[in-house]
């Protein structure tokens, strides 16, 4: 019996010491420049237009609801194992960035073009100012002015990641006894969200 306790002991030792390691998430070190991509060949075929991304240029279609463009190694290969990426935010007037997270980096938040003041998260800002979201910091930005507002996020690694909080919490089958305990209110109103975020079923 004694025996089982020390073992139940130390796998709880073992569970606490390694806790921490499982929640630290980031981009690993590379040991080049850069990581060559298997259809460039030998690093002689590098060319400056692997370096280059250009998503972010030219004409652009008016939105009437949030977009993010993203510049992460999935749309720009050579972002990988360079721990940045960018993010450009469009916000046109009454529009939300929905309460996120980024599990793998923090956000360098710039606001470089607003007609009025907009709300974001918890500051006024206008163009030129910027705002840090500390990784794994739930946050959002809205505009609550009454023109476009633009801004771009850098982030702290090339794959950042994002959690969306109500998809998160009201989308994944916790149930609504649940939920509606833990935010103080009624069953209607967590159905009603609930409903508000479940994608119609497929035919």
């Amino acid at each position: 019996m004694a025996s089982m306790n020390l073992y139940s002991l130390v796998l709880v030792v073992v569970a606490l010491v390694s806790t921490p390691l499982a929640v630290v998430a980031g981009d690993p070190d590379i040991l080049t420049d850069f990581v060559m991509p298997m259809m460039w060949g030998m690093p002689m075929n590098i060319t400056g237009d692997y370096f280059t991304y250009t998503g972010f240029g030219g004409w652009e279609l008016p939105v009437t609801s949030f977009t993010v463009q993203k510049a992460s190694m999935v749309e720009f290969p050579a972002l990988n194992g360079q721990s940045v990426s960018y993010a450009k935010l469009r916000f046109p007037p009454g529009t939300v960035n929905p309460t996120h997270t980024h599990p793998r980096a923090s956000e360098l938040l710039l606001v470089i073009e607003v007609d009025t003041a907009g709300k974001l998260y918890t500051k006024d800002l206008v163009a030129g100012d910027m705002f840090v979201f500390p990784k794994g910091l739930v946050h959002y930005q809205s505009n609550q002015g009454s023109n476009l507002a633009i801004a771009l996020s850098a982030f702290g690694s090339a794959n950042a990641g994002t959690v969306s909080v109500p998809v998160t919490v009201f989308g994944t089958g916790i149930d609504d006894a649940v939920l509606a305990k833990s935010f103080k209110t009624d069953l209607p109103t967590v159905q009603k969200l609930k409903a508000a975020l479940t994608p119609p079923p497929k035919h």
